[in-house]
């Protein structure tokens, strides 16, 4: 997978203060660059702490010695209490994430002996829901989506060989942008995933149907997006870079709604939907586990909740009021 460009620490505070939020977040991040981090989760570690450091600066906390577990406990009700711009609460996961993220930075302040100890040690993290995908797609609403875009012009050619990808691998947004041309194994039928999350390789399963409309795209119109600093990259924006993850989210969430689809999801909806049907049709779970790159079974375990069929033909095998008198 290409390097994303490393992510900045925007100035805050007293920028000069070697024991201030700023300098120590800066040293932080170029510590976990040294250890091979992703940029990815530098980028999550950059935008919670540095988030909780200006809410502690608006209250004249400057430094990471004056925080306590009281203060940290109160900025956890502050997560709990705001409201973003639709007048929606953060979610849970939100809420365990950004507190997560300032535990392993205080953490690691205290590893270092930048404070004596972590107020976040004992710091109790709001539990999460085991919540299922918002929405899946059934196999044919996933036809309707796959024929929206124009094929007969090089842009609805480039986003159905994109579309076709999605539904075929299950791959993340951030995985299919960064693809390479010569990670595409066509005899092989496999995709190479060059350090996907947790900057892990894999090898996963492509079709036949998607290498056809990646090979028409290749083909016949890559050239025309193309420029000399395109590199090797796979899918390419109309200025031949590389897609950003929000705009692909964006080709994706446009496609759904003019096939009239009322579901809400734009990428990740191909995976669950990759994952449920291919569960519904018998593949194992610890298969498609190695196929979306899951670290944990546990995570995979949702689509064993999300098929349907089996439960359905169950309960109308056995349910009293489904059972036909002889």
């Amino acid at each position: 997978m290409s390097k994303s460009k490393p992510t900045a620490v925007k100035a805050f505070g007293d920028t000069n203060d070697p024991r201030g939020f700023y300098r120590l977040l800066v040293e932080h991040t170029d510590r976990l660059r040294i250890r091979n981090y992703s940029e990815a989760t530098i980028k999550k570690r950059i935008t919670y702490v540095r988030g909780f450091a200006i809410w502690c600066h608006d209250r004249d906390l400057t430094c990471a010695i004056h925080i306590t577990k009281p203060i940290l406990e109160s900025y956890q009700r502050h997560l709990y209490r705001y409201r973003k711009s639709n007048g929606q609460p953060l979610s849970w996961g939100s809420q365990h994430l950004a507190l997560k993220e300032i535990r392993t930075y205080f953490a690691w302040l205290a590893k270092l002996n930048h404070i004596a100890f972590s107020p976040a040690a004992d710091l109790e993290l709001p539990r999460q829901p085991k919540t299922l995908p918002k929405a899946i797609l059934t196999a044919d609403e996933v036809e309707q989506v796959l024929a929206g875009p124009d094929t007969r012009t090089p842009i609805g050619l480039r986003d159905r060989a994109i579309l076709e990808t999605f539904y075929s691998t299950g791959i993340r947004r951030s995985e299919l942008c960064a693809l390479r041309l010569d990670e595409i194994h066509v005899e092989r039928r496999a995709l190479f995933i060059d350090r996907g999350k947790g900057q892990k390789d894999r090898y996963i399963p492509i079709g036949t149907r998607a290498l056809l409309w990646i090979a028409r795209y290749v083909d016949g119109v890559r050239d025309k997006f193309s420029t000399p600093e395109s590199d090797n990259t796979l899918f390419l924006t109309i200025h031949g870079t590389e897609f950003e993850p929000d705009t692909i989210t964006e080709y994706g969430r446009r496609y759904i709604q003019a096939a009239g689809i009322d579901k809400p999801g734009a990428c990740h909806i191909y995976r669950h939907t990759m994952a449920t049907l291919m569960h519904e049709n018998g593949a194992d779970l610890t298969l498609i586990q190695q196929i979306l790159g899951h670290a944990k079974s546990d995570t995979t375990q949702i689509y064993a909740r999300t098929s349907i069929r089996r439960l359905q033909e169950i309960h109308d095998k056995t349910h009293p009021a489904e059972l036909k008198e002889d």
